[in-house]
């Protein structure tokens, strides 16, 4: 599990029997850390994990509708088949490889990970009795540390997107899930060496996951190069996708997962102040999402000389809710609202930024992910005094060398031994039909020519 105790509001004297007495006969109050029966707790942690789970799952589809909206047309069929391998992939490798290199016996030393062997439940349901004294499901756990993996895979799909080979990808896939992501995930959320020696804190992952899929998205566009055609003389040329109406629907989905991704975090509902805390997440994270609208709106206003952009909006939603995600319990509303702002506004200007370095990033995954979730890292220590901003410097840098190098190392291996680019021909007919042989949307492919 996550580096976090489930049970410091636990006290071992079950109550269960009182608060439903208390409650019959209408008494409104009870201590907000006091205990429930040990199998009750066990059933409320395993559900939260389970809710939590299915809507960050969820957010699969949102990547996959997000990303296919903002590719152009001749993308979007192989764009959807990359998030539904990514995701497969992701889930097989965790299962392999990565949940125990991420945990296992990483916390003996304040490692820097686990164990690479594939991961076995700890309990089943033919068993004659259940240790209850894990507080959850170990596969309850599992599934949920699982879907976060496949979200960092996911927002390298989209920064890559439409000249990015299928075959080299889903291979980059295998060893981002299976080895990058679980190594430095086990610094912190495996009790590793940055939370042991340096305190660093990371609630929910605004490091741990989007800046990990940023700086794996950043080697792979450096060594991809841009699209042909995306700049002439210097200077950026637009390339709109084929449906934002798509596109606004991945990121309302995105939106609701979040509160799994968020919630969930709290690792713990066996209380009510494990239940209260759940909702103030709920609340933070939906606040610092829609302030980054509101923000990435009108910055948008400005940039474009009164016309606002759909899409910077679109991403001002998720960079506040990257940015929120570092520490979605602590903040008022009113913090939580600032720190999606400027999350917002860092994506917006770090859009601006990457085209003017000619880094081209397909759906803006880089400024959201990237630069937001290190923003969001930084200024945890400004509403939680537990972490420290020499902490949470180090971790970000830390990580930041290690993703970024280790994920420039395979982009380029596999661009030496297999190629990592659409040929231009490939690319100027489209992904979907040199590389699947199909289309997206079939009434709109240019008919060919009669013999």
């Amino acid at each position: 599990m996550r580096h976090r105790d489930l049970f410091q509001s636990v006290r071992k004297r079950p109550v269960l029997t009182g608060l439903i007495s208390l409650s019959a006969l209408g008494v409104g109050a009870a201590p907000a850390h006091a205990a429930i029966a040990p199998d009750v707790s066990y059933v409320f942690n395993t559900l939260l994990f389970l809710i939590g789970g299915f809507l960050v799952m969820w957010m699969a589809a949102g990547f996959a509708m997000l990303e296919a909206g903002l590719v152009r047309s001749k993308h979007a069929a192989v764009i959807c088949l990359k998030n539904i391998g990514l995701y497969s992939i992701a889930g097989l490798m965790f299962f392999l490889i990565g949940y125990n290199l991420m945990y296992l016996n990483v916390d003996a030393s304040g490692g820097y990970f686990g164990v690479p062997v594939p991961w076995s439940p700890s309990e089943l349901t033919g068993d004659e009795s259940i240790d209850l004294s894990t507080g959850y499901a170990s596969a309850a756990d599992w599934f949920f540390q699982m879907v976060f993996v496949a979200t960092a895979a996911s927002i390298v799909s989209g920064a890559v997107a439409e000249r990015v080979r299928i075959a080299p990808f889903f291979l980059f896939v295998v060893v981002l899930t299976g080895v990058i992501y679980p190594i430095q995930g086990s610094w912190e959320w495996g009790a590793g060496w940055l939370d042991s020696q340096f305190g660093f804190s990371d609630f929910a992952g605004s490091t741990l996951v989007h800046s990990t899929g940023g700086w794996a998205a950043l080697a792979g566009v450096i060594l991809l190069g841009a699209r042909t055609g995306r700049f002439v003389d210097g200077k950026p040329v637009p390339m709109h996708g084929s449906s934002l109406p798509m596109a606004t629907l991945g990121v309302f989905i995105l939106w609701m997962g979040w509160f799994g991704f968020n919630g969930a975090s709290q690792l713990a509902l066996g209380s009510a102040a494990d239940a209260t805390a759940v909702a103030q997440i709920f609340v933070n994270t939906n606040m610092a999402a829609a302030a980054g609208v509101v923000v990435a709106y009108l910055l948008s206003m400005v940039v474009n000389r009164g016309k606002a952009n759909l899409v910077m909006t679109l991403n001002g939603a998720l960079a506040g809710l990257v940015s929120i995600t570092a520490e979605p319990l602590t903040p008022t509303v009113i913090e939580a609202i600032v720190i999606g702002s400027v999350g917002a506004a860092i994506a917006t200007y770090g859009t601006i930024l990457m085209e003017k370095i000619r880094l081209d990033d397909v759906v803006g995954a880089i400024p959201v992910h990237l630069f937001a979730g290190i923003w969001g890292t930084m200024v945890v220590p400004f509403t939680n005094d537990s972490a420290s901003y020499f902490g949470q410097f180090v971790g970000v840098v830390a990580i930041g060398a290690f993703v970024f190098a280790t994920s420039f190392v395979v982009w380029l291996v596999l661009k030496m031994l297999l190629g990592i680019r659409l040929d231009r021909a490939s690319e100027a007919a489209g992904g979907d039909l040199s590389e699947l042989g199909h289309p997206a949307y079939p009434e709109f492919v240019e008919p060919e020519p009669a013999e």
